[in-house]
């Protein structure tokens, strides 16, 4: 049975995808804060079949250090990097210290967790790295230079190391999610989410399992010809190419 580590696991889009990559047939590895554990765990516990096939790992993605630690105990054969924070505030009154929190957690935290999986899948000859982007890192968004920066990154990291592991069984892709039914999304005032959700052609925010399901498809074997893309996830908010 082939392993999956996913960053931000305890989050509400990263139980989707944990869920359903266990529904899909693999052992996951939901890693987040220690404090996440709790919570998790209840969660995992209103599953029958399932449960036996979910784990939390206490993991910082912002210590290089842990991420080597917690992947030398798992043969990560799929690592989705779905860990994410906001800071939003416009660019001139942003402190150093919003900026950097952001690009330590979405950016620098994808860089360790590939680092610390990367030899171990190519040592395998096989491999499934999906970043989760954002729609923000498309086409950018008031008050989140920091993010739409950090979620830009994430893709010129996703194609770089296609580039490099293309011929190692290997592929590296990121999802770009739009606007999504999460606490991050919660946080938005209604006013301004009201506004959002009028420009989403379907009409409405995505649920966690429609992106969820986006990163079991390309964590498949038969996915194995798509490396190096980005799939934007929108309703059609949007549509560039």
């Amino acid at each position: 049975m082939k392993s999956a580590l996913i960053s931000g696991g305890a989050g509400g889009l990263g139980k989707a995808i944990a869920l359903d990559l266990v529904k899909s047939g693999y052992r996951v590895f939901a890693a987040d804060l220690s404090n996440a554990a709790k919570s998790f765990e209840l969660w995992k516990n209103t599953f029958d079949a399932e449960k036996e096939w979910l784990h939390f790992v206490a993991l910082d993605v912002t210590d290089y250090e842990n991420c080597l630690a917690a992947v030398k105990q798992i043969n990560v054969d799929i690592l989705v990097n779905a860990a994410g924070v906001t800071q939003d505030i416009s660019l001139r009154k942003m402190e150093p210290a919003q900026w950097r929190k952001v690009l330590s957690v979405n950016l620098d935290g994808a860089f360790h967790l590939c680092r610390a999986t990367v030899n171990g899948m190519i040592e395998r000859g096989f491999g499934r790295i999906i970043n989760i982007s954002s729609v923000n890192g498309l086409q950018g968004q008031f008050g989140q230079s920091n993010y739409a920066a950090s979620k830009a990154g994430l893709h010129g990291l996703t194609m770089s190391l296609a580039r490099e592991t293309a011929a190692k069984g290997i592929t590296v892709n990121s999802i770009s999610p739009g606007y999504c039914d999460t606490e991050m999304v919660a946080a938005i005032p209604p006013e301004h989410l009201q506004k959002i959700t009028a420009q989403i052609p379907v009409g409405r925010l995505a649920q966690p399992q429609e992106i969820a399901r986006v990163v079991s498809f390309l964590a498949a074997e038969e996915s194995a010809y798509i490396t190096g893309a980005n799939i934007p996830v929108t309703g059609g908010y949007w549509m560039g190419f």
